[in-house]
């Protein structure tokens, strides 16, 4: 199933015209990501990394940024980027939730990159941005919604309160934080090494994603944006990455879906393949229309993003609420058509089922996506 021809290489639905279509670009961006991510992130060296307080390798994340160009992929290309849209950017976070690939990506090109895009602060595009772009800088933005539920406050530049479960915060050279401050929620700039900043990593169900608490004693910051705008940067970043988490989980029930139709064709039971057996076919039917049509809702958020931005908010969290549960309910049948074996340790079923799991919670719940649609088509 992993090489059949997907939904969006068939080209565009009816009345569509041609938006939806795939360039020959973007299949060879997949296929290299396919063969680098597969040499620098097979199972024993995700494994690897889980264990290590980094929970990713810095010599893989500059051959990223040199070989690939991957941080700087959304980076305009007068900060030094590729200048990419969103599309190409859900063929890298698919690839990359397919295998599993630790490295701090999504804090940095997606949350951090985008909520300087949001910002409309030149100053701190031309300033901030190159970093990110090279791969020399790691960002990261502590995404607290629309930014109302901040419990960090400014007084002038220098920040006070405690930021919890931050992706990658504890490695992050950049941080970008929304605050409380006179003229409302605002978003700033702190460094990574700043004084009167502590950094805690956290203990997580999903290994092979880091989360930490930072807490803010006076910390010098710059601010970002015209005041009173976090609100407003954060909401816009947040529909980017629902889109972007979307498309990373997009990659993991592809793999889960491949995993359990091979282990159906080898595992044999009573003188033939499990995969003969009606429940098990059903199964795996199951799980091909979840995950086509999760891949169809992620290509849909995806363009509009690129050429209809207004309409980004009900098609992102259509996305998420969507493929998230898709993702989930994969990763479960992964584990029992498995059987036995998929309980355990050694076997990677519980890797991308846990993976499933935090991923569905990290910006809300399913339900709550769901909540947000019917409000914004007014229901």
């Amino acid at each position: 199933m992993g090489d059949r021809p997907h939904a969006e290489e068939k080209g565009a639905g009816r009345g569509s015209g041609m938006r939806l279509a795939v360039t020959e670009e973007q299949r060879e961006l997949r296929a290299t990501l396919r063969r680098f991510f597969a040499e620098v992130s097979p199972s024993r060296e995700v494994r690897r990394l889980m264990a290590t307080p980094e929970g990713y390798d810095p010599a893989v994340w500059r051959r990223m940024a040199e070989q690939l160009g991957l941080p700087g992929l959304a980076v305009p290309e007068e900060h030094g980027g590729a200048g990419c849209g969103m599309r190409e950017l859900a063929i890298v976070l698919e690839e990359m939730g397919r295998a599993l690939v630790c490295a701090p990506f999504f804090a940095s090109a997606v949350l951090a990159v985008h909520a300087l895009l949001a910002s409309g602060d030149e100053k701190a595009r031309r300033d901030l941005l190159p970093g990110l772009a090279d791969g020399t800088v790691i960002g990261t933005l502590v995404h607290t919604g629309d930014g109302d539920g901040t419990s960090v406050t400014a007084e002038g530049d220098r920040l006070t309160g405690t930021a919890a479960f931050v992706l990658d915060g504890h490695v992050a050279d950049l941080i970008l934080m929304a605050a409380r401050t006179p003229e409302g929620v605002s978003l700033f700039a702190v460094d990574g090494d700043a004084p009167g900043l502590t950094r805690t990593l956290l203990p997580t169900l999903d290994q092979t994603r880091r989360l930490a608490r930072l807490e803010c004693s006076g910390v010098p910051a710059r601010p970002v944006g015209p005041p009173g705008a976090g609100a407003e940067i954060l909401a816009r970043t947040r529909d980017v990455a629902l889109v972007a988490l979307a498309a990373e989980q997009l990659g993991g029930a592809q793999r889960v879906l491949e995993m359990s139709v091979e282990h159906a064709k080898a595992r044999r039971q009573f003188g033939r393949p499990i995969g003969g057996f009606q429940a098990v076919k059903h199964k795996c039917a199951d799980m091909l229309v979840e995950v086509e049509s999760a891949r169809s809702a992620v290509l849909h958020a995806a363009t509009v993003a690129d050429e209809e931005p207004a309409e980004l908010p009900t098609a992102a969290a259509l996305a998420q609420a969507y493929t998230s549960e898709a993702f989930f309910r994969a990763a479960g049948e992964n584990i029992q058509i498995h059987g036995g074996i998929g309980f355990t340790w050694e076997h990677d079923a519980h890797l991308y089922f846990k993976r499933a799991k935090a991923s569905q919670l990290l910006f809300g719940s399913p339900a709550a996506h769901r909540e947000r649609v019917a409000r914004l088509i007014g229901l």
